[in-house]
């Protein structure tokens, strides 16, 4: 106990302007990879997915932290990062401009039983990936979807052509 380095612990050993800026510009780079390259990830997080958001973490952190070795300059990078959050979700709730720009659009998947290859080929879903999402609304066949999209968080939503009640909702059990 009595060789611990108390104010090596918590005395901040990295300028804290530069704490900000280095977290500041990594969370805002990976924002922007994750958002428009990634987003049909982000509905659900399978292994691959976790494995995807560890390996970047590691090969982010020393951009954004440098050679810190104190508490107070982790929490500071961690604060950093979660305040951005904070702020592009704030922005997106409250301007419409933002919004567009935080969150990606939902993009019609199927209409009127047909499929939009154009999109399914943008959003890199394959058919039998979209058929899985189908089933678990009840659809034994894409021709029985009055429309599909995909959704800003990845998910996919389905309106079914007969008008059954649950149309638009996932059978329970379903993922």
């Amino acid at each position: 106990m009595a060789d611990i380095d108390w104010a090596g612990l918590f005395m901040p050993t990295t300028p804290v302007f530069e704490i900000i800026v280095r977290g500041s510009v990594m969370y805002l780079a990976l924002f922007a990879m994750l958002r428009f390259i990634l987003r049909r990830e982000t509905g659900s997080l399978g292994i691959t997915d976790l494995l995807v958001i560890v390996l970047i973490a590691d090969a982010a952190q020393n951009g954004m932290a440098g050679n810190y070795t104190s508490i107070t300059d982790g929490l500071l990078l961690v604060i950093t990062i979660i305040t951005w959050s904070y702020v592009l979700n704030l922005l997106a709730f409250r301007y419409p401009f933002w919004r567009r720009i935080v969150q990606a659009p939902r993009v019609q998947l199927v209409r009127d039983g047909r499929l939009i290859r154009r999109n399914l080929e943008h959003e890199k879903i394959t058919e039998e990936e979209l058929l899985a999402e189908i089933h678990a609304y009840g659809c034994e066949n894409i021709s029985d979807a009055r429309a599909a999209w995909i959704e800003p968080d990845g998910m996919v939503s389905v309106i079914k052509l007969n008008g059954d009640a649950d149309a638009g909702r996932r059978k329970r059990g379903a993922t």
